[in-house]
């Protein structure tokens, strides 16, 4: 044997192929262990990508137009001005919340209206179904009803719906308008009507929460970004909103950014399991693999050599799986587009992404190399006496080179996930946590292995003893099973218990004695009769609030001009441009604390001072504290007030909770709205309750709490979807994971059930032996992962919601059983070829 040359590649790669003829089933079994994982990310990458093209190719019909001003109130003259001095077409849109009235059923319903005037969208188009109802509806009495209402209503084109003192036809069923996800509709479905109806409407009371939107096109080829920033100061000056089309890209852009980072994190902890896979696989080949090399060493091949001969096998493998795998995920790429359509405002095209594909394939090589890597250095210091004497003795000595590469993998995942997620310090804690999730995994492994054999159970069975003694024997698959099968478990574990958490705490408010009505626009003159009307139907007031729309003009003498023009303030410019709707009472309320300060409830005639109450967090995004004076402008007079204290409000209870609380006798006299709180027993009762309302007092709004519990909860449902689908990845890459750690290790589990054959067992025997093993195995995966699981949405509820946490023992036990079950059925299937042969022809068949 020629082995002069220590890197000839052709001589090497020749007894690569010779050694992996034997062996190729084994080789191919890992590498499956990495292909989901790279699918997920090409998937994933390319939909991104795609994404990418497809926003800038629909730019404009993101938001119809060339450019949009939005605010709270009608455009003042001076921004009209320098509007119209350009613009070459205009429309506008005016929404608002209101209630409409379906006269086929009687049914009602909180909605947008949009009253639309002008030639909106110049840019894309109103989806409609006709398709001619997005224009002729605008001609005549008629409206563009959200199509999930006439589902939900069972109302019809031709049929008529009541806006306010109007009935309107319904013109078609709106199916998508521009910029609108399709899981808008779900939270706030919209009707379209003509501007020019509005006022008979009747429904702009004094109080109403308007938005006054106006759509502009400009010539062909107008810079209107820099006519934008050059007005910018103007806009801010007027507290108009403004967007363009590159703005809007840029959001959108942003947004969906966000949604690819967080599936490509989910498609890398699915691409790091199969990194799991291939270390334990490679260490399991390689293992067996260690009399073979040191045959190879007595006649001639160096360490470096033979490290090179399985290096060679290995790369191939790890190349082979990856261009599946990108080929995979390119397939894959085609599903994402359905699982996210209700979350995106266009059509998403596909076309095949090569920079996705090739960055998936180098990728997949890459970590092919470093997760292999640490088991297969060993095979440089196989001394050629192992081949004599099995139990030989390797070098102990500290291997720096090993070292080297464990430092690679940890600066691999932190450079990996810099990309994925962009931003350094995260990319470090996402790192961190992986490291927590695979230590505590690694170590409960460990733990219970040492558990076991400490405190070994002498007196059992001998079935029972033989297949917990598999849980610590030479090439047990405790570690490997425990830490891949129980992260995905983990992950998949704790969206059911957020999404459940989630859930609890929203159908609190229509349990017990909590209220799951409530009615607002109510005027004051209708106050006392909207009373009696909610007494008659044997409906409780909980609540009645009056609400004193106002906006702020000073803090300690700065105005909003001068802030602005003040680089270094610490007032938000924001807090003097919002409308602040506040309320007044004499006492504190079940869902308020205070934090500090004294709470004033009336303010006496013999003072001249005004101290109002600050909900905390609120006050310190302002930048205002304790003693700060604010003049608030409340519908043209000014009102001098002083922070004289600061709450904490539990927002999630169903109350009236405000940022700012006034005393009584201040703003008794201020033009106000008022605000009903009830509880109706039934669904039955609240459509009667609703329809008499709407009937008597069209401009009143009713918040019907059931139904925002059954939308959210919609919501939340196609949220989790997504994820679940994500996480399938993961899931379905621990099984893979498993399922190659299993069948590579089938050759240790042959010797071991063909000496207990010898030995006089049964096929029965062995097979109750196997199956114990695997029972233990995948119930203690599966239960290491809930357990993380737990902790981990734990930390959720107590640091990011604010909630307590009571997870669904339900939903636990069924992952449990089902990973369970999983686990032993795949263990079940590896054992049939061995327990089908006779022992002398399974040892013939390995000498």
């Amino acid at each position: 044997m020629n082995t002069k040359n220590k890197f000839d590649i052709r001589w090497l790669a020749t007894m690569a192929w010779r050694d992996s003829r034997k062996n190729r089933g084994r080789l191919l079994l890992f590498t499956s262990s990495i292909i989901l994982g790279i699918a997920a990310l090409v998937a994933i990458n390319s939909f991104g990508d795609n994404l990418s093209e497809n926003i800038e190719g629909e730019a404009k019909g993101l938001i119809g137009a060339d450019f949009v001003l939005t605010d709270r109130q009608a455009l003042s003259d001076s921004v009209s001005e320098i509007i119209d001095s350009v613009m070459i077409e205009h429309a506008s849109e005016i929404s608002f919340a209101s209630m409409a009235q379906f006269s086929s059923t009687g049914g009602t319903r909180l909605v947008q209206i949009r009253a639309l005037e002008g030639d909106f969208p110049f840019y894309g188009q109103i989806e409609t179904n006709p398709a001619t109802a997005s224009r002729s509806f605008r001609t005549g009495k008629s409206a563009l009803v959200d199509n999930t209402l006439l589902v939900q209503f069972g109302a019809k084109v031709g049929e008529t719906v009541k806006v306010g003192g109007i009935e309107f036809v319904i013109e078609g069923a709106l199916v998508k308008a521009p910029g609108e996800a399709g899981i808008t509709a779900t939270v706030a479905p919209s009707v379209y009507i003509p501007m020019e109806y509005l006022d008979e409407t009747e429904l702009i009371q004094k109080g109403s929460r308007i938005t006054y939107k106006n759509y502009y096109k400009f010539p062909a080829n107008y810079d209107v970004e820099a006519y934008a920033e050059a007005r910018e100061d103007i806009f801010k000056k007027e507290g108009v909103r403004y967007e363009t089309v590159e703005k809007r890209k840029k959001s959108v852009g942003r947004a969906f950014s966000n949604l690819t980072q967080f599936l490509n994190l989910v498609g890398f902890v699915a691409l790091l399991l199969g990194c799991v896979g291939v270390a334990s696989a490679v260490h399991i080949y390689i293992k067996e693999k260690l009399t073979t090399v040191a045959v190879l060493r007595c006649m001639g091949v160096q360490g470096m050599q033979a490290f090179f001969i399985f290096m060679i096998q290995i790369v191939s493998m790890g190349f082979l799986g990856s261009i599946v795998g990108a080929l995979l995920g390119s397939v894959v790429q085609l599903a994402l587009p359905a699982v996210l359509q209700s979350f995106l405002p266009f059509e998403v095209e596909f076309s095949i992404s090569i920079t996705a594909i090739l960055g998936g394939v180098l990728t997949g090589l890459l970590v092919s190399i470093l997760f292999a890597l640490p088991p297969s250095l060993k095979i440089r210091t196989v001394s050629p006496l192992r081949a004599l004497r099995s139990s030989y003795d390797e070098n102990t000595k500290t291997d720096w080179i090993k070292i080297g590469v464990y430092a690679a993998i940890v600066l691999f995942i932190i450079g990996f996930s810099y990309l994925q997620i962009g931003d350094v310090q995260d990319a470090f804690f996402f790192t961190l946590f992986l490291a927590l999730a695979f230590g505590l995994l690694t170590g409960v492994a460990q733990l219970l292995m040492w558990a076991v054999k400490r405190y070994f159970p002498v007196s059992w069975s001998y079935i029972w003893r033989q297949g917990i003694a598999n849980l610590f024997r030479p090439n047990n698959q405790t570690i490997i099973l425990i830490v891949s099968v129980g992260l995905g478990t983990a992950l998949i574990s704790t969206l059911f218990f957020v999404q459940g958490m989630l859930l609890d705490q929203l159908n609190f408010a229509g349990s017990g004695g909590q209220p799951n009505m409530v009615l607002f626009d109510i005027q004051t003159p209708q106050k006392e009769e909207l009373k009696e009307l909610t007494k008659s139907h044997d409906l409780p007031i909980i609540s009645e609030v009056p609400i004193v729309t106002m906006r702020l003009s000073t803090i300690n003498g700065i105005t909003k001009e001068q802030n602005m023009a003040d680089s270094t303030s610490e007032y938000k410019d924001w807090a003097f441009g919002r409308e602040f709707r506040n309320t007044y009472r004499d006492s504190l309320i079940e869902s308020e604390t205070t934090v500090e300060g004294t709470w004033r409830s009336e303010v006496s005639p013999s003072s001249d001072s005004i101290y109002v109450s600050f909900e905390e967090r609120f006050a310190k995004r302002m930048g205002v504290k304790m003693g700060d004076e604010l003049v608030f402008d409340v519908q043209g007079t000014p009102v001098k007030t002083y922070v004289g204290h600061m709450r904490e409000v539990d927002w999630n209870r169903v109350s009236t909770n405000f940022l700012v609380v006034f005393p009584k006798g201040v703003l008794e006299y201020a033009p106000q709205f008022h605000v009903l709180i009830t509880k109706v027993p039934s669904d039955e009762a609240s459509a009667s309750f609703q329809q008499e309302v709407v009937s008597k007092f069209p401009n009143v709004s009713i918040i019907d709490l059931n139904l925002i519990l059954k939308t959210v909860d919609e919501v939340l449902g196609q949220v989790s979807f997504v994820i679940r689908f994500m996480a399938l990845f993961s899931i379905v890459t621990g099984l893979l994971v498993l399922t190659g750690s299993v069948i590579i290790s089938k050759f240790q589990r042959i010797q071991e059930s063909v000496l207990l054959r010898t030995l006089g067992a049964n096929r029965k025997q062995v097979l109750r032996i196997n199956a114990l093993e695997y029972l233990f195995l995948g119930g203690l995966a599966a239960l290491s992962g809930i357990v993380l699981a737990l902790g981990s949405s734990w930390a959720l509820a107590v640091f990011n919601f604010d909630a307590p946490f009571s997870p669904d023992i339900g939903t636990a036990l069924l992952v449990f059983i089902s990973i369970t079950l999983l686990t032993m059925g795949i263990g079940m299937l590896n054992s049939r070829g061995v327990l089908n042969k006779p022992p002398l022809e399974v040892l013939r068949s390995e000498v």
